[in-house]
């Protein structure tokens, strides 16, 4: 039985869509906007024409690798892949393969169709050249389409940056914002901003004097680039960080986003200077984009700015300062877990200094959201929240210890002691347990960490 029957429309040749009683053909292709146009011939150089011309042919698989789309005609899908096929084949059923797809298919033993589940009664694969010639054809008018608009935003990114160079008040935001939007969706865009030299002319929109709309916009810009070193210590300048933080936190919610990653991006320079982000302006800025409820996408980008400034001894006091330890303590119940563990990372830094630690002590829910967390997210998280609950018993043993046992930590550690790998973590639960024993009989600690009678 043959593969695919040949049909004639208008005197077009088609071929068997795949089984389903559908026969595709090039008029029909074109009708339906498969193609979108007619029997187009593409070469490299990017000439389109309805001839025979010569020219050496786009690889298939760079098109449909470099455009990766998301939509594709599902005629064109290998039903065993769910790729598109780059060299389809037809089996006796009538249904159409990936040619590599259906040999792996034979090459395990089976004997039927994928799809039909049929057996087949002749193994021939007939190669597909009518389904061949639509997707190529398909995909080389994406692919010449992407080229051409990919070369237009080049251009018209250099021309925004030089317009920069010269215009002023309300042209310049028109011309800043137009830029923004060509940078954050087209790769190309971006590096022919970095090739003309855009960083620096955008940076040196940035200062004591530019307007808030201005530096919002140029900062959205700049989040968006690779940056390297000579941008980095330009944009550290005093009076461009001490807009930054202005608009941090004054701005919207995606501007603040924005600011706190551009800030980090800088603070990975090896000459990033800690006294930078030693203000009491920048850290007030950061906890407020962590606690505002009502916008959640700024949790993120703000907890991860502030455990890269816990990294510096420098400025921990100061966060301490600005009251960070309750409000991040208030915050661990409604966080999730990627948030919760930098959270519990900054918390465990500031427990390192004698404020910081006192501070977590002062706090009421700091010993039951540990408790809670030991054994419960990660041993990441468990890390930290053994690592701060020993802190706080050391410095208030008597005190701590009661609230801690309370709260069920009794049962926590001996979980930890037994179920944990990491040796480190076995004995800092041991030695707590210890800690939280020393001011009572074995049989009273036994009755205060209400333990079942198995584990006692």
């Amino acid at each position: 039985m043959p593969m695919f029957e040949p049909s004639k429309r208008d005197g077009i040749v088609g071929f068997d869509g795949g089984g389903d009683g559908h026969v595709l053909d090039l008029d029909t292709a074109v009708k339906d906007g498969v193609l979108g146009g007619g029997g187009f011939v593409v070469s490299v150089g990017g000439v389109v024409g309805t001839g025979g011309g010569g020219g050496e042919k786009l690889d298939l698989r760079m098109m449909i690798e470099e455009l990766d789309l998301s939509e594709v005609p599902s005629v064109f899908i290998c039903p065993i892949s769910l790729e598109p096929m780059q060299d389809p084949v037809t089996l006796c059923t009538g249904q159409t393969y990936e040619k590599s797809n259906i040999l792996k298919w034979f090459n395990l033993g089976h004997l039927t169709c994928p799809t039909t589940m049929q057996e087949l009664w002749d193994d021939t694969m007939t190669p597909n050249r009518t389904l061949h010639h639509l997707i190529y054809t398909w995909f080389s008018q994406k692919y010449l389409l992407m080229k051409k608009k990919s070369e237009d935003v080049q251009g018209r990114a250099a021309e925004l940056v030089e317009m920069l160079k010269t215009v002023k008040s309300q042209a310049r935001v028109q011309a800043l914002k137009e830029l923004r939007q060509v940078v954050a969706v087209h790769a190309t865009a971006r590096q022919t901003l970095i090739d003309k030299g855009g960083i620096t002319v955008v940076s040196s929109l940035l200062g004591p004097f530019t307007s808030h709309v201005v530096g919002s916009v140029a900062i959205a810009i700049l989040v968006n680039l690779s940056l390297d070193s000579e941008s980095r210590m330009n944009l550290m300048q005093p009076a461009k960080i001490s807009l930054m933080v202005d608009i941090l936190n004054e701005g919207s919610i995606e501007t603040k986003v924005n600011c706190t990653r551009l800030i980090k991006m800088l603070m990975k320079d090896k000459d990033f200077r800690s006294e930078i982000v030693s203000s009491h302006s920048l850290l007030v800025g950061i906890m407020r984009l962590v606690k505002d409820k009502r916008h959640t996408v700024g949790v993120l980008p703000g907890l991860s700015l502030l455990r890269t400034i816990c990294l510096h001894e420098e400025a921990r006091g100061l966060i301490v300062s600005i009251g960070a330890v309750p409000q991040l303590v208030e915050c661990l119940p409604s966080l999730d877990n990627e948030c919760l563990e930098l959270a519990l990372c900054i918390l465990d830094a500031l427990s390192s200094l004698p404020e910081g630690v006192l501070s977590l002590k002062d706090c009421s829910k700091t010993i039951p959201n540990m408790v809670s967390l030991l054994m419960r997210i990660s041993e990441s998280c468990t890390q930290y929240a053994l690592s701060i609950l020993l802190s706080i018993c050391k410095l208030a043993p008597e005190e701590c210890s009661s609230i801690a046992l309370d709260a069920g930590l009794a049962a926590k550690l001996l979980l930890v002691i037994q179920s944990c790998s990491d040796p480190v973590l076995k004995q800092q639960s041991s030695e707590l347990l210890k800690l939280c024993s020393l001011n009572y009989s074995d049989t009273i600690f036994i009755s205060k960490c209400k333990l079942s009678r198995t584990i006692q």
